[in-house]
């Protein structure tokens, strides 16, 4: 608890002080699922003419423990984020400009769609796994240039009886989306 409670003051912190920080020394991170076999699939956003965008982690002069999830489309950077839903499993989307929700998915080797989603939750932290036809979840990762591997998991700054974190562009957000150290929270 511990943990979390330094988390989140780290992430209200750097939430509030990230308009002021320059982009000047940044590192993109690659996000991935993991498979049982060890092998990895991108995850892409797509617009819903099938279009599909890179998502990365980002690094902003060296920090490491709580670093921005984000889709790129069209030379901009767009949130990626659990929505509100009454779904068991919470949708992970891009919200592109205007609102536009953009569906988050990995990539299987014979070009099929995976649903990524938020499905479960210790705290304010949110477990986000891709799901596999047969019930299996692939873990969803963030992977560096020199092969550092930190998890993707949802983050709630507020109170669990409370629904939405934040609007964006008129979508309600229920957590948002960070790369965090490995812990043994799976």
């Amino acid at each position: 608890m511990r943990y979390l409670s330094s988390l989140i003051i780290f992430f209200v912190l750097s939430f509030c002080s990230g308009a002021l920080l320059s982009h000047a020394a940044e590192e993109m991170w690659q996000i991935k699922a993991l498979t049982q076999e060890g092998s990895t699939l991108d995850i892409k956003a797509f617009d819903k003419k099938g279009n599909a965008f890179e998502i990365k982690a980002i690094e902003e002069d060296g920090n490491t423990w709580l670093m921005d999830i984000k889709a790129f489309v069209d030379g901009k950077r767009v949130p990626v984020k659990i929505l509100v839903s009454d779904e068991k499993n919470m949708p992970v989307k891009a919200i592109g400009e205007g609102g536009e929700i953009m569906d988050v998915k990995a990539i299987a080797p014979n070009g099929d769609k995976l649903d990524v989603k938020g499905v479960g939750s210790m705290g304010s932290i949110i477990h986000i796994k891709v799901l596999v036809p047969g019930g299996e979840q692939y873990s969803v990762k963030s992977i560096s240039k020199q092969g550092d591997v930190h998890d993707v998991k949802g983050v709630r700054i507020l109170a669990p009886g409370e629904k939405a974190e934040m609007e964006i562009d008129g979508v309600a957000v229920y957590a948002h989306i960070k790369s965090l150290p490995p812990e043994d929270i799976d």
